[in-house]
């Protein structure tokens, strides 16, 4: 295998390794119920978050943690806004994105042309060292092998657990899981924080690793391809984690089209990402029943508890 190739596919794991956390983050606070269309500027905050505390304690540890307990708050806010006083989660979560544009964008403008050198490479002992797949699969930050590890968990939680039956029957039906005993506003206060959590988690690896520095408006739309992504893959984590990828993968072409001088104009290259996030929704919409059997019942409706 090409050193070319090898790079085109390290660099397109580096580029599907924030979809992942944002998306996966979703996917949990959409099965409880809720809408979060915030993902977006939650990922903002928690980038330049973990940027001003690495860049200040340089210590990475407490960068990623800033990141996260950043997105954990914004969502607490939605939570609050949403599932406490029962404000639309649609207007909400976008109230929430255009927050955490603005809110970003005033805390790093100090952090503008700030050089940080990024997360080290976690390079495994012998692994590592194999031919194209210990460079391939052996040979990253630690927080793309905590990607892979949180959608096997997620995974695992939702199909293998109690508590995942629980979170599901929330989001299927929160009338029944009130009968029942469940508390339903509790449920969903935790799936929305740990969406928050992870959407802090992918800001903070797009400013700490994949381009180590912060750059205004830096998620360039990934929070909205990572909703796209939530319903590309029918709610189900593995196929998220292809979906991911996949996107990952005309994000990282639509570079490499441009190196290698395609007759195409830049801005159309550029555009193609969403171009193929369209595309995709607008082919899973047509199979309205797939939608219906996979989505969330209650996604978006606000629990109104009779007791």
């Amino acid at each position: 295998m090409s050193e070319t190739v090898i790079l085109t596919l390290l660099t397109i794991i580096t580029a599907a390794t924030p979809l992942v956390f944002a998306a996966i983050g979703e996917l949990i606070t959409e099965k409880s119920g809720v809408l979060n269309l915030g993902v977006e500027g939650m990922m903002l905050v928690g980038a330049v978050s973990s940027f001003i505390v690495v860049s200040v304690t340089g210590v990475d540890v407490l960068g990623v943690l800033a990141g996260v307990l950043a997105g954990m708050l914004l969502s607490l806010v939605f939570s609050v806004l949403c599932l406490t006083l029962q404000a639309s989660q649609v207007a909400t979560g976008l109230a929430l994105t255009l927050f955490g544009i603005g809110l970003s964008a005033l805390a790093g403008q100090s952090m503008i042309g700030v050089a940080y050198e990024g997360l080290p490479k976690l390079s495994i002992p012998i692994l590592s060292e194999l031919p194209v797949v210990g460079q391939l699969l052996f040979s990253h930050d630690i927080l793309v092998y905590v990607s892979f590890a949180l959608v096997a968990a997620v995974a695992w939680f939702l199909y293998r657990t109690r508590a995942g039956l629980v979170l599901r029957a929330v989001g299927d039906s929160h009338d029944a899981a009130h009968a029942l005993g469940y508390n339903v506003v509790a449920i969903r206060y935790l799936a929305t924080v740990f969406g928050g959590a992870c959407s802090g988690l992918a800001g903070a690896y797009l400013s700490m690793s994949y381009s180590p520095m912060w750059v205004e408006n830096m998620t360039a739309g990934r929070g909205w391809i990572a909703l796209a992504l939530v319903v590309f893959a029918s709610w189900r984590p593995w196929r998220l984690l292809f979906g991911a990828y996949l996107f990952g993968s005309i994000s990282i072409l639509q570079l490499h089209g441009q190196a290698i001088g395609l007759d195409v104009p830049s801005q159309l290259m550029s555009m193609l990402p969403y171009i193929a996030t369209i595309l995709v929704l607008v082919l899973i919409s047509r199979d309205r029943g797939k939608i219906r059997r996979n989505a969330p019942a209650c996604i978006g409706k606000a629990f109104h508890p009779t007791t």
